[in-house]
């Protein structure tokens, strides 16, 4: 079988998602954010992780986070459903608002953060071949990107930052479509032979801290909760179920497919290439195709959480800032990080403000739950992402 046909396949399902009628189409515009931000950057690297870490059980990791992913998704929907009547109305006692200050400043934190955190490693992989992803040049390109994505929310507005990701999006999904092509053709060619895939850790803590460290890479369907001033309630809860399913779904086929390469991770240090070196050993062209995703998964999530911390000021604001005069301060807040710290040490802090904002609006929840058994289902999630916020181990 030819590899340029990849490359075709890829071709075919972009002009698919680029075509008018699915482009124009509100449901899928109110897709397209949640799901950028669920399947960035942790697509690159949760494969080779749950390889050192699971061998060739790596796939029962993913779907134990993935699971995980849904609940905590089912708690997001309930909020948008019961506590966001609530607060227009202003009917939310003082606790309430307390448990949904902290939640959004929690949040804001992060979004800032993994904003300036994906555009960099765009950057890095943008120059690595011009050996330039360190010091001024790295900073410099991530500030250009910062300042082009600011401009154009400020100008245009949140359905020019949705187009972008609409692209973006698109022609990352098309690459994992010959990614997810490329991997099965390699297996079925190799039989699928898992010999040489073993787990690198047996310490079962180890394991429950990286796992639990691992959830915040499914973390971005919660930017359907702050898209209210342009989606009806409605439509935000089944986009975002709608998102959260299509993530699973192709997180679950790359780990189901990519596991009898995972051996050639052992040992090595888990990276953003890691990946890459995976998929270009079942098919040479399937690396520079990846690296086209990475590109692309970097920005369309960075515009995602873009979008999301501008309708969390409009929100929080109760109107006052619209989100168009919100996106030039959160870029220029991802600049000063950029620029004044080192972002691999505090993305950590990252994953955890979203683990705190997530069991915040579970609390949230709890308090608005119907029954005793609703109760103790929101009950059983705050207590799994107060693990994740004291023990989660994060990884990116």
């Amino acid at each position: 079988m030819s590899v340029f046909l990849f490359p075709l396949l890829a071709l075919a399902v972009a002009g698919v998602l680029l075509s008018r009628p699915l482009r124009s189409a509100r449901g899928w515009r109110a897709t397209v954010t949640p799901l950028a931000s669920i399947i960035g950057s942790g697509f690159l690297v949760v494969a080779p992780v749950l390889g050192r870490l699971l061998g060739r059980y790596a796939i029962l990791g993913m779907t134990g986070i993935t699971l995980v992913a849904l609940t905590v998704g089912a708690v997001m929907r309930f909020n948008i459903r019961h506590l966001e009547p609530l607060l227009e109305r202003g009917a939310l006692d003082p606790l309430g608002l307390w448990l949904e200050r902290a939640a959004n400043l929690a949040l804001s934190l992060a979004y800032v953060i993994s904003v300036a955190f994906y555009l960099r490693l765009l950057s890095a992989f943008a120059l690595r071949p011009l050996v330039l992803e360190q010091g001024f040049w790295l900073d410099a390109l991530t500030t250009l990107v910062l300042v082009f994505i600011g401009g154009i929310g400020w100008r245009r507005g949140l359905h020019a930052l949705e187009n972008l990701e609409e692209y973006s999006v698109s022609i990352k999904l098309a690459v994992i479509a010959a990614l997810l092509a490329g991997l099965a053709v390699h297996d079925l060619h190799t039989g699928f032979d898992l010999s040489a895939v073993h787990a690198g850790v047996s310490d079962p803590w180890e394991i429950a801290r990286v796992l639990a460290g691992l959830l915040l890479v499914v973390q971005g369907f919660e930017t359907s909760r702050y898209l209210g001033a342009e989606y009806d309630a409605g439509l935000r809860v089944r986009s975002m179920r709608r998102a959260q399913w299509l993530s699973t779904t192709i997180y679950l086929a790359f780990l189901a497919l990519v596991t009898p390469l995972l051996g050639g991770i052992n040992g090595a240090r888990v990276d953003e290439t890691a990946v890459i070196d995976l998929a270009a050993a079942a098919a040479w062209i399937l690396g520079p195709m990846l690296i086209l995703a990475a590109l692309m998964s970097q920005f369309s999530a960075a515009v995602a959480d873009t979008v999301g911390a501008g309708g969390l000021v409009q929100e929080e604001s109760r109107g006052r800032i619209h989100d168009r005069q919100a996106y030039p301060l959160i870029a220029l807040l991802a600049i000063i990080l950029v620029w004044s710290a080192d972002l691999f040490e505090i993305v950590s802090l990252a994953s955890r403000a979203f683990a705190f904002y997530y069991l915040l609006q579970t609390l949230l929840a709890l308090r608005l739950a119907f029954g005793w058994r609703q109760r103790l289902g929101f009950g059983l999630v705050a207590a799994l992402l107060a693990f994740v916020v004291l023990f989660g181990k994060a990884v990116g």
